[in-house]
């Protein structure tokens, strides 16, 4: 189900609802459910957009609506007969309306989420392609350096390997979040990039179906990413993200290369803290050397260079496991800009190798904050002088740093994480 204006993945900010259960289209759902700790601002993903919200311009007929920006679709190059083509019978779609709408109250804590993005059976069926693709995916290592295990566990999360990929009209969808969604510029644009995919020739109208978000194919790419990063690998002459196993994987890795991917380079490792250690240093903004992180007292460190800059990642706090990630782990969040599907990435792919998997233990017995309770979080730091930003219930960098501020203020590890704990504390307050 899965959050730089660029690649795809879904629109992070026009995706808030699908089924908690899918778990493929269902890796975005699945990874928004989680709200993240690390990389809020990242530029937005293949797969999503930046966090910004624009205001709804005033609703007008959805006619006149297509016949003005059939005028600035042609403005921009786009062929009368391309545009008539595409919109010929297309109308308002009332269910990508109330997606867009959706807030869901309550959401999956990271353990949950990691438990179904790296099931068994995914990790078994990855090794199965991997095996069944070694010659493709050998070539695409070579050509653009990105490690074939984490381009299968993008493709197993994006699209449960090719099986779900969403079968609404992009157009459809597109257009209708342009007329009356909630970012109608950001959805206006991914629509003219739509239109620049049907001019080029690489699928026909009826073929260009996605998520009620825009995104496409098994790697779920948003139109202006299908455009800048998609290839056509196979050599058939299309750039085919949909049907080709091979355009699409490439099309990831191309995009993961242009993020920084290095190959062969760890993306991190689960590690362990020593006693008394400050978890305010976990934070996705606090970048150190490997070097000074193993002077700290770390233990368990991911190999390679002693200089190379790493953060530490707590997506349970200072009651779950650790992770040192370094810059793979930030590709990944360019790719979807959350902490919770770069970790799961990460650890599928490695799990292909039999390795990856988690020594510490989850505090399951912690009942996540609901989106009501996180927004009441937020207004109640914000009354206690702690500045968390916009009460808007997602727990991004200021967030943190406000409740960073309270814990410390009580005495308790400021590892950032919000608990009903932490919420009773502040509702106690005067």
């Amino acid at each position: 189900m899965h959050y730089t204006v660029v690649p795809v993945l879904l629109l992070r900010a026009l995706v808030a609802g699908a089924a908690l259960g899918v778990v493929a289209c269902a890796a975005k759902p699945l990874a928004d459910s989680y709200q993240p700790g690390a990389a809020e601002t990242a530029a937005p993903s293949p797969t999503q957009s930046s966090s910004a919200t624009e205001a709804s311009a005033p609703l007008v007929d959805f006619a006149d609506w297509r016949d003005e920006f059939r005028r600035e679709a042609l403005a921009a190059g786009i062929s009368a007969r391309v545009f008539d083509a595409a919109f010929a019978g297309v109308e308002p779609d009332p269910s990508v309306v109330a997606a867009d709408r959706s807030q869901p109250e309550f959401t999956r804590p990271v353990w949950q989420y990691l438990d179904g993005a790296v099931s068994p059976q995914r990790v078994q069926r990855g090794k199965r392609l991997l095996a069944e693709h070694a010659d493709t995916l050998a070539r695409i290592e070579a050509h653009y350096g990105v490690d074939r295990e984490a381009l299968v566990a993008v493709w197993g999360l994006e699209s449960s390997f090719g099986q779900i990929q969403g079968d609404k009209s992009v157009i459809r969808s597109l257009a209708t979040l342009a007329h009356e969604g909630r970012r109608p510029g950001f959805a206006r644009s991914q629509l003219l990039a739509a239109l620049q995919i049907l001019q080029n020739g690489d699928v026909r109208p009826e073929q260009l179906r996605g998520s009620w978000a825009g995104a496409m194919g098994q790697t779920q790419f948003i139109p202006t990413t299908y455009n800048t990063h998609a290839v056509d690998f196979d050599g058939d002459g299309r750039r085919d993200i949909w049907n080709s196993t091979a355009d699409a994987l490439a099309s990831a890795a191309h995009y993961l290369q242009a993020s920084g991917w290095r190959q062969d380079r760890p993306w991190g490792a689960e590690v362990q803290l020593p006693e008394g250690f400050d978890y305010a240093l976990a934070d996705a903004e606090i970048r150190k050397p490997l070097a000074e992180w193993r002077r700290l007292g770390l233990t368990g460190m991911p190999g390679g260079d002693e200089q190379a800059q790493a953060s530490l990642l707590l997506p349970a706090g200072h009651r779950g496991p650790a992770f040192l990630v370094l810059d793979n782990f930030r590709s990944i969040l360019r790719y979807n800009n959350s902490s919770a599907y770069a970790l799961a990435i990460s650890l599928l792919a490695e799990r292909f190798g039999d390795r990856g998997e988690v020594v510490g233990s989850w505090p399951r017995d912690e009942q996540p904050l609901s989106r009501s309770e996180r927004l009441e979080l937020q207004e109640r730091l914000g009354r206690q002088g702690y500045d968390p930003g916009a009460a808007d219930g997602i727990i991004g960098a200021n967030t943190r740093r406000a409740i960073r501020g309270f814990q410390q203020a009580l005495g308790w590890p400021a590892d950032g994480h919000p608990t009903q704990e932490l919420l009773g504390r502040l509702r106690a307050q005067p």
